[in-house]
């Protein structure tokens, strides 16, 4: 039986594994895994798929450039996170690596950069930003990698809308409003945080109008953009999500 003590690395593939298989590590994969983490023949890794869990694996070839693994057996099923979708509008660049980063890990299902009519950031890096969910989702333990969009205009969002998905609609606006819970039954879910300057009047009240958008208050301060992500996946997570 493994010791999975012994495995304190985690590995995304973006290929199905099951018990038996050889694995053929990247280029960059190799780095890390003999390059900087120092690992050897004989060594063992946890990998996961996002599609069918977790599973350790021993190292059988070991090169600069390239390796192998032989998956041994799985070690847990996928654990899929709620049906919860974070939707914000781009920051610094740093600061939208941390949001996104966090997302991962606080269980959000779909990452979805909106254009806002007061957002800053015109370009993101879809690529760059799927990489740091990877990450983030290899550091915390998670089975699964939620998908990050390229970024799209929040009116096309809203107008191409599920209205089954109920929106948390974070507002800065409200800071100052007499305190109020937060409302929602279980289904399907999308926090939306707008930019560093607030929504915008149309924006407000197309959001306040819509039937399945509910006002969540993060406080009577006004948050930074990450901030208040961190702050609205918390609430959610503790009111309807799997931290309960």
């Amino acid at each position: 039986m493994y010791q999975l003590m012994t495995a304190k690395i985690r590995l995304y593939i973006d290929a199905a594994l099951s018990a038996g298989q050889s694995v053929p590590l990247t280029k960059e994969q190799a780095h890390y895994l003999f390059g900087v983490m120092r690992l050897s023949l004989g060594a063992q890794v946890l990998l996961f798929d996002g599609v069918n869990g977790e599973f350790i694996a021993d190292v059988i070839e070991a090169g600069k450039r390239s390796g192998t693994l032989l998956i041994a057996s799985q070690t847990r099923p996928l654990q899929m996170p709620p049906d919860l979708w974070l939707l914000f509008a781009p920051i610094k660049k740093t600061r939208t690596d941390f949001i996104v980063e966090k997302a991962a890990e606080m269980g959000a299902s779909r990452i979805v950069p909106v254009q806002t009519e007061y957002t800053n950031s015109g370009r993101i890096s879809q690529e760059r930003l799927q990489a740091h969910a990877v990450e983030a989702a290899e550091q915390c333990g998670g089975t699964y990698v939620p998908k990050v969009d390229e970024m799209k205009r929040l009116d096309r969002v809203l107008n191409d809308w599920d209205t089954s998905r109920q929106i948390m609609f974070c507002d800065e606006a409200t800071a100052n409003d007499p305190a109020t819970p937060f409302e929602g039954g279980a289904g399907p879910w999308a926090i939306l945080i707008g930019p560093e300057g607030g929504f915008s009047p149309n924006e407000r009240k197309r959001l306040r109008g819509l039937e399945y958008a509910h006002v969540a208050q993060l406080g009577p301060r006004i948050l930074r953009a990450d901030t208040a992500a961190v702050a609205a996946l918390t609430l959610w997570q503790t009111a309807l999500g799997d931290w309960k």
